[in-house]
């Protein structure tokens, strides 16, 4: 199967080969034993039920198989003085991951209670998955770990996310055959037409066929060996195998099988960065990847109560149960701890022998202490333009007509540049750059694309820094293992189509969530999420492309993690862009709209306004000096224009009336302050929204979203959110908010609803409102666009 490896080939002294299979069996005993063992934890006294935890979780199957690799790896870092980190997309794999952690010192450096000896092994053993101690999976406490892998699909595109930009970089990426049965990661293949050796590291991708999953076989392990490697080819890949039955299970002809292909996968990886290099990039490398076959549970038991275990998905999980009421399981349990000889790995102390210790690379070389997969250690801070060059001149509010997101990139683009030479920053985006209107960033770089590149391609090079592929998967999964490694960048994205990754989001939200309670693990950038393309004009596309539920999403995470903008206008979406790009260890949301819109605040006012969050537009509003009948509130570009054209139209009905229009650009703000850092104090809330008055709110997105956040609030009986409620087609932008009654009319008639002093003098304003959507049907019905008084409507001071 591997042609150009010598197949008897014995790269491994038999002094090496005994001693790395003597590490391979120490950190399967470890595996083993976090799962199980409460007490007892060199096996000093026969096993008894009393030494087995009450609760037996976590995951075996796939760990042999993670420890074979690790061990292998150390070997090539030593030899290479490589500089590598180590992604498993196994997550379940957990108790690998913290054992060669636990060999190589580098958790007992991070947990010093957890020490090297019989008192450390036992703690190590009894905090797995146990009750105020370490989750199952390889996760945020694990050192060394970027990639969670609870939930499978992201591990290569961490991986390649992690290798961008990172030249000396080699991220060792084990996909399990059931994880690569998800959508994002069969996608995530291609990211080789991304990686430009001259700027880039490098990925190894290790297929681990292991042929189980939960409860079957798996996809990838179960078509024919032509087939699996036209397969890697068809990607651009070249496979070399590692195969268990090809050397008839014999674990030490397997050790220099590894050897063999571990050494000519690097020295590949090295020619290919050289070459580059050297001579630069002239066409796209074939970079090697290893397909290594083991049996599920490996080294486990073979049989229990009659069925097959090593080999099996029965291995997946737990494989021996009920070990402390079944004495036979319990003598299974003991009969494979005892068939790693640990009296062989361990003195009397329980320290790992100092001949098989040194196996191990020293500081920071040891993969459980790379700075890259500590990335807040490398992090700089980013080289910033003033925003406020940026500027839109405002001279009179809701006057002036700008495209807010337009506005935005050219910040961005040079964003781009002050960071060339560093680079540590990069855009993100699934095919939607130029579309989201950050087209100016092209004045600077490129799409990146390493293939083949046509005369007529528009904007695209193999050193760009755009990074664009039509999968939001791959992208999100790209951006976070750029950040993760110490990186800053940018996701636009259009915000019907953010919910892909949803999970994603999810699943690094919960990731900064726990990082900011380990002491050594360092803040990160934020992920910056640009959603554009919005709800409100999506009209040639229709109902498919109406979505604002993101927002619901990032609402129900940690206070101290999320944050959602929606700036409605060009000066203030600068303002916000600066601070989230300034911020650390966070989750931004900015929604903005991208087409022509009204401008309503001049710099200084749009920096004081997204300071505070929320605030009155005194220039809209004619209650000062005294409470006003009602409260006009919007959040949200389109919202904010029909606010203020529904303003218009009650000062001129009702001129008595005393109105005031309040702004929300940071919907947290929304929340008491004992619920969110940015949330405003009651007395504020109060202040700004009144105890008494009706208030009308128009949102961007679901109007219960408001109620969420403002149910404790004093005065919550008397808000009336309007929003978007899954109304939508294909259809003019005006009509888009008459579908859902978010329109000026419908605000209009709203408010004189909840004013008991108008009682007796609404009907001809009624009628003015009917006869006006009426008409407002009919034209768009026969012109196919909105009326001109809609369509120019601009704001103008009475």
């Amino acid at each position: 199967m591997n042609a150009e490896i010598d197949q008897n080939a014995k790269p491994l002294s038999p002094d090496l080969l005994q001693k790395m299979d003597a590490y391979f069996r120490a950190s399967n005993y470890l595996s083993v034993g976090q799962i199980y063992l409460y007490d007892n934890p060199l096996l000093r006294v026969p096993l008894a039920p009393e030494h087995v935890k009450p609760r037996l979780l976590g995951h075996w199957g796939t760990s042999p198989g993670l420890n074979f690799v690790y061990v292998h790896l150390n070997r090539v870092i030593n030899n290479h003085d490589l500089d590598m980190i180590y992604v498993t997309g196994p997550g379940h794999g957990g108790p690998s991951l913290v054992a060669h952690t636990y060999l190589e010192g580098s958790y007992s450096e991070f947990y010093p209670n957890v020490s090297q000896d019989e008192q450390g092994m036992k703690k190590l053993f009894t905090q797995f998955s146990f009750p105020g101690g370490v989750p199952s999976h390889v996760a945020s406490e694990t050192p060394g770990s970027i990639n969670e892998g609870g939930e499978l699909g992201y591990c290569l595109s961490h991986a390649f996310g992690a290798a961008f930009d990172n030249p000396d970089l080699i991220v060792t990426c084990v996909v399990g055959d059931g994880e690569a049965e998800t959508g994002p990661l069969a996608t995530s293949w291609h990211s080789n037409k991304f990686l430009n050796p001259e700027y880039d590291g490098a990925v190894l991708p290790i297929l681990h066929l292991n042929d189980g999953k939960i409860a079957g076989p798996t996809v990838l392990a179960r078509i024919p060996h032509n087939e699996l490697d036209m397969l890697f080819r068809g990607y651009g890949y070249k496979p070399y195998y590692v195969d268990y039955d090809s050397v008839n299970g014999d674990t030490m002809a397997l050790h220099q099988q590894m050897a063999a292909v571990m050494d000519r996968a690097i020295a590949e990886i090295k020619a290919i960065q050289a070459d580059a290099r050297a001579n630069g990039l002239k066409e796209r490398p074939v970079w090697p990847m290893i397909v290594m076959r083991t049996p599920k549970g490996w080294t486990g038991p073979k049989v229990i109560d009659g069925l097959k275990y090593e080999g099996s998905f029965r291995s997946h999980q737990v494989p021996v149960s009920e070990t402390k009421t079944n004495l036979d399981h319990l003598k299974i349990l003991e009969e494979w701890m005892r068939s790693y000889k640990p009296e062989e790995l361990f003195d009397e102390d329980g320290r790992f022998l100092p001949e098989l210790e040194a196996l191990a690379p020293k500081g920071i070389r040891r993969m459980g202490a790379n700075p890259h997969a500590n990335g807040g250690i490398l992090l700089r801070d980013l080289r910033m333009p003033d925003f406020r060059d940026y500027a839109v001149d405002v001279p009179h509010p809701g006057a002036t007509v700008a495209e807010a997101t337009r506005i935005q990139g050219r910040m961005i683009r040079d964003v781009i540049t002050l960071n060339e030479e560093a680079r540590n920053f990069r855009v993100f985006s699934p095919d939607e750059t130029e579309s989201n209107r950050w087209g100016a960033v092209f004045e600077v770089t490129d799409r990146c694309l390493v293939a083949d590149i046509k005369p007529d391609d528009y904007q695209i090079s193999h050193n760009g820094r755009i990074m664009e592929m039509l999968s939001e998967h791959q992208c999100e999964g790209w951006l976070e293992g750029y950040i993760l490694t110490g990186r800053h960048g940018f996701f636009s994205c259009y915000e019907a189509f953010i919910h892909i990754i949803d999970s994603m989001f999810n699943q690094h939200a919960k990731w900064l969530e726990v990082t900011r309670h380990i002491p050594w693990r360092r803040p990160v950038a934020s992920l910056n999420y640009l959603l554009t393309s919005h709800v409100w004009r999506q009209d040639h596309n229709g109902l498919s492309h109406q979505n604002p539920g993101f927002m619901d999403i990032v609402m129900n995470k940690k206070a101290d993690i999320t944050r959602v903008y929606l700036p409605p206008d060009a000066n203030t979406l600068l303002s916000v862009t600066d601070h989230c790009l300034r911020s650390r260890h966070r989750i931004n949301v900015i929604v903005a709209g991208k087409q022509p819109a009204l401008q309503y605040l001049n710099m200084d006012d749009a920096i004081k306004h997204c300071t505070a969050g929320a605030g009155i537009w005194e220039w809209a509003s004619n209650d000062k000096g005294g409470e006003p009948d009602v409260v006009m509130a919007c959040c949200g570009d389109i919202p904010t224009m029909e606010t203020l054209a529904a303003v218009k139209i009650l000062r001129e009905q009702f001129p008595e009336l005393k109105i005031r229009v309040v702004n929300v650009v940071n919907l947290m703000v929304l929340q008491p302050s004992n619920e969110h850092p940015n949330g405003m104090p009651d007395k504020d809330f109060d202040s700004l929204f009144t105890t008494d008055k009706p208030i009308i709110f128009a949102y961007h997105g679901y109007p219960w979203l408001i109620h969420r956040l403002t149910y404790r609030r004093t005065n919550h009986k008397n808000l009336h959110v309007r929003g978007y409620k899954e109304e939508g087609t294909t259809t003019t932008p005006f009509d888009m908010v008459v579908l859902n009654d978010l329109d000026r009319f419908h605000l209009v008639g709203d408010t004189i609803d909840r004013l008991p002093q108008l009682a007796g003098r609404t009907a001809y304003t009624k009628q003015y409102l009917r006869d006006r959507l009426l008409e407002h049907k009919a034209y768009v019905h026969q012109y196919g666009e909105d009326m001109p008084e809609i369509r120019d409507w601009k704001w103008t001071d009475d």
